[in-house]
């Protein structure tokens, strides 16, 4: 699907964490329609290092760019040297910042403010340097437990990513003023689809159920799931939202949701009709009442305005359209 008309031919887009979830589905993006835009990945792809949480410091994954052909970067955004390398060897005309440590469980507030914040910063000054526009993810988790439907303006983070993705919206508000570069900040709510497999433990629920289902396991939910709503959001709309960011009517700081919240009952219902299957749920106590978001509702109204975005995809048409790669998913790397 092609969501902007202007011609990319010859500009070059720096796609940072371009090997995980986001940042591949962008690559292929504009590879598959707007072949003669050069693009370059850079990611610092995964080690085997690991947090204290037991995860991994970095889910990108080679798998995730297998058939780009554009330029790949292996690399750390805190790497000051790597930084001049772009800054005087490139010259970029739009930036797509996905890279951070994206997992809410980490503890390591120093390394967390220091990727997702300061580095930031660094990229900030690369895009000024070369006029490039900035499109960036920012994150819902920045609302904490606001109440819905959430808005910018709102914010009560509950945990240091969330801290640190307010940080980068507040250094951005800043920047905007003074600088004649589109900054556009898009506040993600809860993603799903393709690529998001090497995610391991923090991929989406609806992969996590349907890899559950295909083993013939029982879905486990919480108690009460049918009343835990977050807003749930297909891949294919937020690309769209990256895309219609390249060059929006205003910067800003934006909600990326569908504007509706859904169970995760519903998840697993829908999953269980698409895969053709019974099982029977199983409920188990939430241990996480006190530190939990119960209902997650993107409020949208500008970034329809200013982005022009509409989201496409309901819940049904997404987890139809994600099915065939689940499955495919499952036999390739689970089983």
């Amino acid at each position: 699907m092609r969501y902007i008309k202007s011609d990319l031919d010859n500009k070059m887009i720096l796609i940072t964490g371009g090997a995980g979830f986001i940042g591949s589905n962008l690559a292929f993006y504009f590879q598959e329609n707007h072949p003669n835009a050069k693009v370059v990945v850079l990611d610092s792809f995964r080690s085997g290092e690991t947090l204290s949480n037991g995860n991994l410091k970095s889910f990108g994954h080679f798998k995730n760019l297998i058939g780009f052909r554009g330029e790949v970067i292996s690399g750390d955004i805190n790497d000051k040297d790597m930084l001049l390398n772009l800054e005087v060897n490139y010259k970029f005309d739009y930036i797509f910042h996905e890279a951070a440590i994206s997992d809410t469980t980490v503890l390591e507030q120093d390394l967390m403010i220091k990727t997702n914040v300061n580095a930031y910063k660094d990229l900030l000054d690369l895009a000024v340097i070369h006029g490039a526009n900035m499109v960036y993810a920012s994150s819902a988790a920045t609302y904490g437990n606001a109440e819905s439907p959430q808005r910018v303006g709102r914010e009560a983070p509950q945990n240091v990513y969330g801290f640190s993705k307010l940080s980068m919206d507040n250094i951005s508000k800043e920047y905007m003023k003074n600088t004649d570069i589109s900054i556009v900040g898009l506040r993600y709510f809860n993603v799903y689809g393709a690529n998001e497999y090497f995610k391991n433990s923090t991929a989406s629920m609806v992969l996590q159920f349907g890899h559950q289902i295909l083993a013939g396991k029982n879905p486990k939910l919480f108690e009460d799931s049918d009343k835990i709503l977050r807003d749930f959001i297909y891949i294919e709309d937020i690309v769209q939202a990256n895309i219609k960011a390249m060059n929006p009517k205003k910067s800003g700081i934006y909600n990326v949701g569908t504007g509706k919240a859904r169970s995760f009952q519903d998840i697993v219902d829908i999953l269980q009709k698409e895969l053709g299957t019974a099982l029977k749920c199983e409920y188990i106590p939430n241990p996480f009442i006190g530190s939990y978001q119960f209902h997650t509702e993107a409020n949208i109204d500008t970034t329809k305005e200013f982005l022009d975005y509409k989201p496409a995809f309901e819940m049904e048409d997404g987890i139809k359209d994600y099915v065939k790669e689940i499955r495919r998913v499952y036999e390739e790397e689970v089983k």
